[in-house]
């Protein structure tokens, strides 16, 4: 294959798909392979608890206190 095979190609590939869909698919493809290679080393451990930490960081658990409050707005009086 010569290079003008490889840039027909490409522009078949960018018209077919668009350039939003290929940096999609390229995203999840990266974020495959790095997770691949996590599991390569053995990090899983490493990577559950990472993942976990995500979690809560975007979706804090709720304190006690914020029931409680949630609780007494509810019920009638």
């Amino acid at each position: 294959m010569s290079i003008t095979h490889l840039l027909i190609l490409l522009v078949v590939v960018v018209l077919i798909f668009g350039t939003k869909k290929l940096r999609n698919i390229g995203g999840d493809l990266g974020g495959a392979v790095r997770d691949f290679k996590k599991g390569l080393d053995g990090d899983e451990a490493k990577a559950a608890q990472a993942e976990q930490d995500e979690r809560l960081r975007a979706d804090p658990p709720v304190s006690p206190t914020q029931t409680q409050n949630q609780h007494d707005k509810t019920e009638p009086k």
